[in-house]
C-alpha cells in the first residue's frame, strides 16, 4: 500500500498461488480466536462446572492476553531464528495442547495455567502467519490473503458463539476447547504444504529489550484494566495497597509508559552499536507507518470497547439473556469480516488515507447512532442498523491498516510487522474495554448521584446503601439490594426510576464519546499513504541507488 519498498516485497513475478497456504494459515488463526471468544461464552457453564466466580474467566482472559501482548516481540525473532514455518508447526501444536489441558481443566488455576501456555505459544505463532503469507503470496493476492486473516478473527467469533454456545448447553464446554486441540493436529499436517521460510543468520534476542517491552505492556494493561476497580485517582478498597491514599493503577500507566520509551531508547542504541534490537525499528521509520499503528491502536481499541458496551444495554438495561446478546451481535461481527475481506476491491480506486478517513466517519456515524437509538424499551431495527455501521467501517480500517504496515516493509521484516500487529491488537483491546467501563461507570455514579441530590430520597436510606460503589445493575438487583434496607415502595420505584435513567444516560454519553473519538482519528488518519497503488513510480533497489549520480539518488529518496 505504500511506496517505500515495494521492489522489495513484491519482487517475485505476479501469479496465481494455490489458496491451501491462506487455509492453514487462517485456520491457526480460528484455533487461537476461537479460544478467546468461546471463553465469555461458556462462562456460565464454567463457573457451574468448576464451582469458580465468574471472574475468574475473566482472569483467563487476561492472562492470555498479556502473555500475547508481553512477548509477540520476544516470538518473531524466535521465528527469525529457527524458521517461521518450524515455529508455526510447534506453536500451533502447543497452543493444542494448551486447549487439551483446558478441556480437561479440574479447577480455575488448572483453567489460567492453560491459557497461559496457550498466551506463550500464540506469542511465537502469530507474527509467523504474516511471514507466511508473505512468502506465499504477491501483489493483489497477498492483500487479498491480508484481508481474510484481518477478518478471521470476527468469523471466529461468530463461530464460537454458535458451536460453544450449543456444546456448553447440550453437552459441555469442555467440548469446545477439545475441538481445537484435534484442530490444532490437523494444522500441524497440512502446515508442511507451506513454503519453508529460510532462517536468518547472525541473528540475536535482546534480553533487555524483551524485558523492558514484556514490563511495559504488562504495567500499561493492568493498570488500564484494574483503573475501574482500584481507582482513577484515590485507592479503593479493592486496591491491593495505596500510595499515599493514591489509587496504584495510574503509577502503573505512568512507569509502563517509561519504560516503553526506555524500551525504543535501547533498541536505538543497539542500532547505533550494529547490534539487532527486539523489534526492527524500520516498521515505523516513516510518518505513514506510525500513522497506522496509531489508526490501529484507536480502532482496537473502539471495537472491544463497543463490544463491552452492547451487553450492558442488552443485559442490564434491555434485561435480556447472554443468548439473546450474541445473537443480536452476530451481524456486527460478521460485518466486520466482510468488511475486512471485501475492503480489498476498493484499493485500485481510492487511496489508502481516503478509505482510512471514510471508515472513521461511518464508524462515528454508526456509534453516534446508536448513542441516539437506544431506549429503556427494545429497539432491535436501529440498533443492529447502527452495530452494522460500525462494523463494516471496523473491518475496513483493520485490513487497510495491516495492509499498510505489511507493505510498507520489506518481506524480512513481515515477523516485526505482525509482532508490532500482536502488541497493538492486544493492548488495545485492553485499553478499549479500560476506557469503556471507566467512562460508563464514572459517568452512571455522575448521574446517579446527581438525581439522588435533587429526589425525594432521605439521607438515612442513602447512607445505607454504598454509593462508592455505583454500577450497573438490572432493576431486579436493585431491588434486592433495596431490600435489605428501610426503604418504603414508594421509596423503591423512585430509586428504580433513578437507576434506570442514569443507567440509559450513561451508555448513551458513552457511545457518544467514542463517536467522537472516531472523528478525532481523522487527525492520525490523514497521515496515511495518498496515492493509489500503480500511480507512483516504484523506487529503485537501494543497490542501485548507489550506483546513480547523487542529486537523482536525494529525489529518488525523497519520492
Amino acid at each position: 500500500m505504500t511506496q517505500k519498498n515495494d521492489t522489495t516485497f513484491n519482487a517475485a513475478p505476479a501469479q496465481h498461488a494455490s489458496w491451501l497456504p491462506l487455509v492453514v494459515i487462517v485456520m491457526a488463526q480460528v484455533q487461537m480466536a476461537f479460544n478467546v471468544n468461546a471463553l465469555p461464552v461458556s462462562i456460565g457453564p464454567i463457573v457451574e462446572d468448576l464451582n469458580t466466580p465468574a471472574t475468574s474467566v475473566g482472569t483467563a482472559l487476561v492472562i492470555y492476553s498479556l502473555s500475547v501482548a508481553a512477548f509477540v516481540m520476544l516470538g518473531a525473532k524466535l521465528g527469525k531464528i529457527f524458521g517461521e514455518r518450524l515455529i508455526f508447526q510447534i506453536t500451533a501444536l502447543a497452543h493444542g495442547l494448551a486447549m487439551g489441558i483446558m478441556a480437561l481443566s479440574p479447577s480455575a488455576s488448572a483453567m489460567n495455567y492453560a491459557q497461559a501456555i496457550a498466551g506463550l505459544a500464540a506469542a511465537a505463532l502469530v507474527p509467523t502467519l504474516v511471514v507466511l503469507i508473505a512468502a506465499n503470496y504477491y501483489d493483489k493476492q497477498q492483500a487479498q490473503a491480508l484481508g481474510v486473516l484481518a477478518g478471521a478473527p470476527a468469523i471466529s467469533g461468530a463461530l464460537a458463539f454458535f458451536i460453544a454456545g450449543f456444546l456448553g448447553t447440550m453437552l459441555s464446554w469442555r467440548y469446545s476447547f477439545g475441538i481445537l486441540a484435534i484442530l490444532s493436529v490437523a494444522v500441524f499436517f497440512l502446515s508442511f504444504r507451506l513454503k519453508p521460510v529460510p532462517r536468518q543468520s547472525g541473528i540475536k534476542i535482546d534480553l533487555v529489550g524483551a524485558l523492558l517491552a514484556a514490563m511495559a505492556v504488562v504495567l500499561i494493561s493492568f493498570g488500564f484494566n484494574n483503573l475501574n476497580a482500584w481507582g482513577v485517582i484515590l485507592a479503593k478498597p479493592a486496591a491491593p495497597f495505596a500510595l499515599l491514599g493514591l489509587s496504584p493503577a495510574p503509577f502503573m500507566l505512568v512507569l509502563g509508559i517509561v519504560l516503553g520509551q526506555g524500551f525504543f531508547t535501547w533498541s536505538h542504541r543497539r542500532v547505533a552499536m550494529k547490534k539487532t534490537p527486539l523489534l526492527a525499528l524500520e516498521v515505523l521509520d516513516s510518518p505513514q507507518e506510525r500513522a497506522a499503528i496509531f489508526t490501529l491502536l484507536i480502532i482496537g481499541a473502539l471495537g472491544p470497547a463497543v463490544n463491552f458496551l452492547i451487553p450492558l444495554y442488552i443485559q442490564i438495561v434491555q434485561n435480556q439473556t447472554s443468548l439473546f446478546t450474541a445473537v443480536v451481535v452476530v451481524p456486527y461481527t460478521l460485518a466486520i469480516a466482510a468488511a475486512a475481506i471485501l475492503t480489498v476491491r476498493l484499493y485500485d480506486r481510492l487511496t489508502p488515507r481516503q478509505i482510512g478517513m471514510f471508515s472513521f466517519v461511518v464508524v462515528a456515524v454508526g456509534l453516534a447512532t446508536m448513542s441516539f437509538v437506544i431506549h429503556n424499551d427494545w429497539g432491535t431495527p436501529f440498533v443492529i442498523a447502527s452495530l452494522l455501521l460500525v462494523g463494516l467501517g471496523e473491518g475496513s480500517l483493520v485490513t487497510l491498516l495491516f495492509n499498510v504496515l505489511v507493505s510498507a516493509s520489506s518481506k524480512e521484516l513481515a515477523g516485526d510487522v505482525g509482532a508490532l500487529r500482536g502488541v497493538a491488537n492486544n493492548m488495545s483491546t485492553a485499553l478499549g474495554t479500560a476506557f469503556a467501563t471507566v467512562a460508563a461507570v464514572g459517568l452512571l455514579s455522575m448521574f446517579v448521584t446527581s438525581s439522588l441530590v435533587q429526589s425525594t430520597i432521605p439521607e438515612s436510606l442513602k447512607v445505607q446503601v454504598n454509593l462508592d460503589n455505583v454500577n450497573f445493575i438490572t432493576n431486579d438487583q436493585l431491588e434486592t439490594v433495596l431490600g435489605a434496607t428501610s426503604a418504603t415502595p414508594e421509596q423503591v420505584a423512585v430509586a428504580v426510576s433513578i437507576n434506570e435513567e442514569a443507567r440509559l444516560r450513561a451508555l448513551r454519553a458513552s457511545f457518544l464519546i467514542l463517536a467522537v473519538i472516531s472523528l478525532l482519528a481523522l487527525f492520525p488518519a490523514l497521515g496515511l499513504p495518498n496515492y493509489v497503488p500503480g500511480e507512483v513510480p516504484i523506487t529503485p533497489p537501494v543497490d542501485t541507488l548507489e550506483k546513480l549520480p547523487e542529486e537523482f539518488t536525494r529525489s529518488a529518496k525523497l519520492a
